[in-house]
């Protein structure tokens, strides 16, 4: 049996400084991918129980998903000891990632220059809430309030009922996928180049790049888009749609789609009405259209119309709670759900990678998150401490 190839970041060392969400985020793309990262955390505090300390319970579901595939040691960086270490793991390393509010990395002198000085190939990735110069740049940050200050807020929920936050952290996890794309753009430089650089983005840049069409609109035509609910707010129809036992979501935009929905759902007779004529027309009367449709597809059952509509070639879907997601049978057949293997958990599910290459297919199971600290005895061995350098370390609180 033919050993599977090395996965493709397997050549890279990873130095993790990550907590929270957004920093995560951007290291797990690059340890799914085979780079071997060390998740290098505080010493814990007495008395700190089951919490970890970087946030959350560390059996949680929310901590297991977000750092597999990665070793953990314990460091203090405040320490001058912690921090030679730190540097001595830092001049073999060819990542760093962090995602501290931008100042903390300055006062810990762990920041891109002091690195560079003895790592001159080191690609060095920072998140921060709000960039790393300006007048926000050392303001606190999370999600929540990039959604509000980025504009995704005010054009989220029903009209009338006021901002509303999307079901999940986008601006902490586009702003990690953003920076590995980041690194990976430095990294494939610094095959040219052969030297490193500091790579950075922030939850609010993130954030507004999402708006996507909505901020163009703002930009190039002074729109200042307005909530739309379930209604997409250029493409009409498209939309949620009541049925006999649910809704469905609908999507017929442009002429040739809309005479296509408007004949699968027998309802050809739409087509001619005089305020469907055109998309403009189907746009400014687009209250009184999906009350038209939506008479129709009350008459039959969620299954049968997305049957008729799939059939017509016309985008269509249920709409899911997440356990029926991931009973969808594509999404079964996609295997997204990956198993792990937990020393402590026992057989759990992480959410798997969205992305496929023909010549490295995925392992079979993915490497549990660790234990707080349990690779810091290996990790300092590998720098040339012996068990005596290591039980005073301890002792001294540095590790």
């Amino acid at each position: 049996m033919t050993a599977p190839s090395p996965l493709p970041l397997s050549h890279l060392s990873v130095l993790d400084l990550t907590a929270h969400r957004a920093g995560p985020t951007a290291v797990r793309q690059l340890a799914d991918w085979g780079a071997h990262v060390i998740k290098i955390e505080p010493p814990a505090e007495p008395g700190a129980g089951k919490a970890d300390s970087m946030g959350g319970a560390r059996h949680g579901f929310d901590f297991q998903n977000l750092h597999r595939n990665k070793k953990s040691m314990t460091l203090n960086l405040k320490s001058a000891e912690g921090h030679a270490i730190f540097m001595k793991l830092a001049a073999k390393a060819d990542v760093i990632v962090e995602n501290y509010r931008s100042d903390v990395k300055h006062r810990l002198k762990v920041d891109y220059d002091s690195v560079a000085r003895i790592n001159p190939r080191i690609v060095y990735g920072s998140i921060a809430g709000f960039g790393q110069s300006g007048p926000d740049a050392a303001r606190p940050g999370v999600d929540q309030i990039a959604q509000g200050m980025g504009g995704l807020m005010s054009i989220t929920g029903e009209p009338g009922r006021g901002p509303m936050r999307v079901g999940i952290p986008i601006a902490d996890l586009t702003s990690g996928l953003l920076l590995a794309q980041a690194i990976m753009l430095a990294l494939y430089n610094r095959e040219r180049t052969g030297k490193g650089q500091w790579v950075h983005t922030s939850l609010i840049e993130a954030q507004i790049f999402m708006l996507d069409f909505q901020a163009s609109r703002w930009l190039m035509k002074g729109e200042v888009a307005q909530q739309a609910g379930n209604d997409h707010p250029t493409s009409i129809p498209t939309g949620v749609f009541p049925t006999k036992d649910g809704y469905i979501n609908i999507a017929a935009a442009g002429d040739k789609m809309w005479k296509r929905a408007a004949e699968a759902l027998g309802a050809a007779a739409l087509i001619d009405h005089p305020e469907h004529a055109t998309p403009a027309l189907r746009s400014q009367h687009r209250k009184a259209l999906n009350e038209r449709i939506a008479d129709v597809t009350r008459t039959e059952t969620s299954a049968h119309w997305i049957a008729a509509l799939n059939k017509a070639g016309v985008p269509c879907g249920p709409i899911n709670t997440i356990d029926k997601t991931f009973a969808e049978p594509q999404v079964r057949h996609l295997g997204i759900a990956r198993p792990v293997k937990h020393p402590k958990l026992g057989d759990i599910e992480v959410v798997g990678q969205p992305i496929n290459l023909s010549d490295f297919p995925q392992p079979e199971a993915l490497q549990p998150t660790p234990d707080l600290g349990q690779h810091t005895d290996d990790v300092l061995s590998g720098l040339g401490y012996d068990a005596a350098a290591i039980a005073a370390l301890k002792s001294g609180g540095v590790v």
